[in-house]
């Protein structure tokens, strides 16, 4: 990103980064310059272009303005309401207009099940952040006209997942101003997350094993600045407890160069990742040092900027860097981005808090190499200091209880691996155990069936039809040893996919001796090697399959014909910026055990009901 108003880099109190607090209001005001243009009369919509959603487009210019406004308010309220006038007036105009049934850009109403729900609770944020500086300062006509909209929410119907969230806040805020609300309904939906907190600050988002960014810029963020709101300092410091948890294992999630692990929905939020970190910083919750939190942050916001997000007309677009259909679901419309505005949360920290004023501080993965097992979820960590690249092990989100038997399977959460390097292939065979029927019918991962995670390891089964698998996952530095436990016919395949790579130019690949490999240009390999029963290695090449690039490449590993009953499968799966060949590892197979020899020693793992993972140096 390139623009006249962009500071300097302060390398002294940004190190890392170069960024300061300047660099994101530099960054916010960009963003709402932007989307200027595409307001409707009196800025009661943003009618940004691109797709339309399901919603339709009156609803998308009501999620333009809604998601525009919260980052305009995050400005305004960090500021002291030291910004241009123009930017308050554009904003309470579109309030205005925006709730007059007869202006010709009206809001939808509140009805149930609507995305204009989702909206709602943004404009009530934002509403509440900059009530000085607007709420209190419209007419009392106009005053009554917003409530009367915003109160179309009691009573409706949300889907039983993040949507409760929206009700307390929206509710909360009419509260305050002495507009209609039932107190009932804002303890009903905090009660109802508590169904959902498996432990250690994590949350499904709603029944299942739904575990992705909603955890944070949702399920922590909604009920943390509700009882900023509310002044409940009991349930503030339930949620404090649980959001330093939470942040003890999320800081791992994001990349040296500020690349977030690409997994789960929605992620053309992109930046709003780092919302949970800003909230940690402002609620007193957080357990990083302030200048960890900033150099993370600020990291993940430059990775964007420097890639493309904004880009060139300064609007988010659906996507990861450039835009891709793939990664945005059918219920986003071209304004739906801009719930990234959510990482601006730190512009309510003040500028002299330590967040803001001390040195950036090492990422963790700049400090060392990490492995972090997060039993809540189900997924174990592991990220590499040489080249700064963080992989996630999936051993336990999968979404699919919330998903049509019959519906194509998520890329985004049934995989076995997702990285801050690599996106999945849609439509690929990358990080998955499949076993394939003599017609090509492949068997697909759906009901993950988490059985552990604990130091370096991780084990899960999912079962297809006549087709059960258990996998097993030891980590080394940048590389993987899956273990498969196979029960299927006689006479299948059997395949494993590594990690899909993909970059703008075809990558360079190789398969022979058992191992595949795909290189990017800059020297980042995904690579395969079979250990054990596998007969053979291969690369699956696609062309505008992968959010990271327009040309992508998988490399995997062939077993051509399973015995029939239960067989032993090892494959070593390695991304990493490494010219060599993946390792070697011994295997000894023997009954219910499989010993793998590593250089730091012999790893045993014993299948039993649950399998189990022991080390002997």
């Amino acid at each position: 990103m390139d623009h006249p108003a962009f500071p300097p880099p302060d390398p002294r109190r940004s190190p890392r980064t170069g960024w300061t607090r300047a660099h994101w209001e530099a960054v916010a005001d960009h963003l709402l310059a932007s989307v200027e243009p595409y307001a409707t009369d009196d800025f009661a919509q943003y009618r940004l272009p691109g797709r339309a959603s399901r919603a339709g487009v009156v609803s998308d210019g009501l999620e333009g303005f809604a998601r525009t406004f919260l980052l305009a308010a995050f400005r305004i309220a960090g500021a002291g309401g030291d910004v241009p006038p123009a930017l308050v007036e554009r904003y309470a105009r579109g309030l205005v207009a925006g709730t007059d049934p007869a202006h010709p850009y009206a809001w939808p109403p509140l009805v149930d099940m609507s995305q204009q729900l989702v909206e709602a609770a943004s404009v009530a944020l934002a509403l509440h952040e900059t009530r000085p500086w607007l709420f209190d300062r419209l007419s009392a006509a106009e005053r009554e006209r917003v409530v009367a909209w915003l109160a179309g929410f009691v009573g409706k119907c949300t889907p039983d997942n993040n949507w409760v969230l929206f009700r307390v806040v929206v509710e909360q805020f009419l509260a305050e101003v002495g507009g209609p609300h039932e107190p009932d309904e804002i303890t009903g939906g905090l009660a109802r997350i508590e169904d959902w907190h498996v432990g250690d600050g994590w949350y499904s988002d709603g029944k299942g094993k739904n575990f992705d960014y909603y955890c944070g810029w949702a399920l922590h963020l909604y009920p943390s600045l509700w009882a900023r709101m509310a002044g409940d300092t009991a349930r503030q410091q339930l949620y404090a407890a649980r959001l330093g948890r939470f942040l003890e294992q999320y800081q791992h999630f994001f990349a040296a160069d500020g690349g977030p692990v690409h997994q789960g929905r929605s992620l053309t939020y992109r930046f709003a990742a780092v919302a949970p970190l800003w909230l940690g910083a402002l609620t007193g919750a957080s357990p990083l040092p302030p200048g960890r939190t900033r150099r993370i942050a600020s990291g993940v916001l430059r990775h964007f900027a420097d890639r493309g997000a904004p880009d060139a007309r300064g609007l988010l677009t659906p996507g990861w860097y450039e835009p891709f259909p793939p990664v945005v679901q059918d219920y986003s419309g071209p304004a739906s981005p801009y719930w990234a505005s959510k990482a601006f949360l730190g512009l309510l920290v003040p500028p002299d808090h330590p967040v803001w004023t001390d040195p950036e501080e090492p990422a963790p993965v700049e400090l060392a190499d990490q492995v972090v097992a997060m039993p809540a979820p189900g997924w174990l960590l592991h990220a590499t200091r040489a080249d700064g690249v963080v992989r996630l092990v999936n051993h336990g989100s999968d979404r699919d209880r919330v998903q049509p038997a019959d519906g194509v399977p998520d890329p985004h959460y049934l995989r076995l691996g997702y990285t801050s390097h690599t996106g999945p292939d849609h439509g690929g065979v990358d990080n998955q155990l499949a076993v394939i029927a003599p017609d090509g019918t492949a068997s697909a991962r759906r009901r993950i069936e988490p059985l552990a995670v604990g130091d370096r390891f991780a084990a899960s089964a999912y079962r297809d039809g006549d087709v059960h698998v258990v996998t097993a996952s030891v980590v080394r530095g940048a590389a993987e040893i899956r273990v498969h436990r196979v029960t299927a016919p006689t006479g299948r395949r059997v395949r494993d996919g590594g990690h899909a790579l993909a970059a703008p130019v075809p990558l360079d690949t190789r398969a022979a001796d058992g191992v595949a490999l795909a290189r990017r240009p800059d020297g980042l390999t995904s690579a395969v090697r079979a250990l054990h029963g596998f007969t053979r290695a291969g690369v699956v090449a696609a062309k505008g399959a992968n959010a990271f690039g327009s040309h992508s490449a998988t490399p995997h590993v062939i077993a051509d014909s399973h015995p029939g009953g239960t067989a032993v499968y090892v494959s070593l799966v390695r991304l990493a910026v490494a010219g060599d060949d993946p390792p070697v590892v011994g295997v000894r197979v023997e009954d219910d055990l499989v010993e793998l020899a590593l250089p730091d020693g012999a790893v045993t793992i014993r299948w039993g009901d649950v399998p189990t993972c022991e080390r002997s140096t």
